[in-house]
């Protein structure tokens, strides 16, 4: 059973995302917070394996909360215990909060305005240990990295989820293909890169290479090793620096 903390400071908001996690067999919400401060110490007393959590609230920031939650020293005993992945739910024009979040540490963004499935699908990949950006929030951190001075950063082509067939070539910029190579990927795992760098899910980059999807995550695996970053978050960010 997956245990999840709701945080938001809109108690109509809770509950409209308890009733769509709760409509799961495997989903529990185990309690919710109004606020960061109160998320802080629920964290702490529940021990959820996911939290969702509002940017904007009184008292303390979800930011905050979360830099404060996934802190190696956030309370007794929090060294040896293991940390919850937050979700954090944001709208748009809060491209800042994305790397304020980043720097505190969450596993996951996705929009308020994202359907139920994709919430439900959100909740579950955090919990079972992967890192999640939705691809609205993919295209502003991209824009963001790429807008940045110096860094030279380059949309990817798209090619590989057109048409039908044999897979179209994905086309990689030649500054990312060298730091790529330099950091001992092969081909595939360039490939499979480019597409994450993207926003693209494990299944879409399954059916984009016709693979099999336990296959890409067995490269996004190798490729997040071979990199030395923690999650495709990262993976996203270090591509669009050096593409």
């Amino acid at each position: 059973m997956i245990r999840v903390l709701l945080v938001d400071d809109q108690a109509l908001v809770r509950s409209g995302f308890r009733i769509i996690l709760e409509s799961e067999p495997d989903i529990e919400v185990v309690g919710e917070a109004e606020n960061g401060q109160v998320a802080v110490a629920l964290a702490s007393e529940l021990r959820p394996d996911v939290i969702c959590m509002d940017v904007e609230m009184p008292v303390l920031t979800g930011i905050e909360a979360s830099r404060r939650i996934l802190s190696p020293d956030g309370g007794p005993g929090a060294a040896s215990e293991p940390r919850p992945a937050i979700l954090v739910l944001t709208t748009f024009g809060h491209e800042q909060y994305l790397f304020d979040a980043l720097a505190a540490g969450v596993s996951g963004f996705l929009l308020k305005t994202a359907r139920a499935e994709q919430l439900i699908d959100a909740v579950r990949s955090l919990a079972a240990g992967d890192a999640l950006l939705g691809p609205d929030v993919t295209r502003a951190v991209i824009e963001r990295v790429s807008a940045a001075p110096g860094s030279g950063a380059a949309p990817l082509h798209d090619a590989a989820l057109e048409g039908s067939g044999d897979p179209a070539p994905i086309t990689v910029p030649d500054a990312a293909d060298a730091a790529m190579a330099a950091a001992g990927l092969t081909e595939r795992e360039r490939e499979v890169l480019a597409l994450v760098a993207e926003g693209k899910s494990n299944a879409e980059i399954a059916a984009a290479l016709f693979l099999g999807e336990a296959t890409i995550k067995t490269h996004v695996s190798n490729l997040l090793q071979k990199l030395g970053v923690r999650d495709r978050i990262q993976a996203v960010v270090w591509a669009h620096t050096r593409s």
